[in-house]
């Protein structure tokens, strides 16, 4: 699986993190878990800015990864507002590595994460229609 013509957004991403020890499973790798937790919160950015309040994440759709994050691993996190209906929205994440000492960076994993807002009796509300200029970004 050749990836070297891919590069990253080049918007800003929601989450830059360095991965640390405490983030790896028992064999030393970084957890899929723990990756999956800082898309899940880039995507809850999106979701929580373009509804104005609380969003819930319902479905992930589509994860693979594609390659290893390891300790010391600077991960990027891109997140995209795809698609809105009357009470959900439809968010693309993607994570992305980079070792501390280059500046190549490679595409871990992405995936379409649904959120649905909610309201102060946790219940589903209506977000506002798609924006007609670009996506929203984080």
């Amino acid at each position: 699986m050749a990836y070297t013509d891919e590069q990253p957004p080049e918007t800003s991403p929601a989450v830059r993190v360095i991965a640390m020890p405490a983030d790896t499973n028992p064999y030393g790798d970084i957890f899929g878990g723990w990756l999956m937790s800082l898309m899940d919160s880039a995507a809850g950015s999106v979701a929580a800015r373009h509804s104005h309040g609380r969003a819930v994440t319902i479905a992930v759709e589509g994860m693979t990864f594609l390659r290893p994050v390891v300790v010391g691993d600077e991960v990027s996190v891109f997140a995209t507002l795809q698609s809105v209906g009357r009470t959900s929205m439809k968010i693309e994440v993607e994570a992305w590595r980079r070792t501390r000492h280059d500046d190549r960076s490679y595409r871990v994993t992405r995936a379409t994460f649904t959120f649905v807002a909610v309201g102060e009796d946790r219940q589903p509300r209506s977000v506002p229609p798609m924006p007609t200029t670009n996506s929203i970004q984080t």
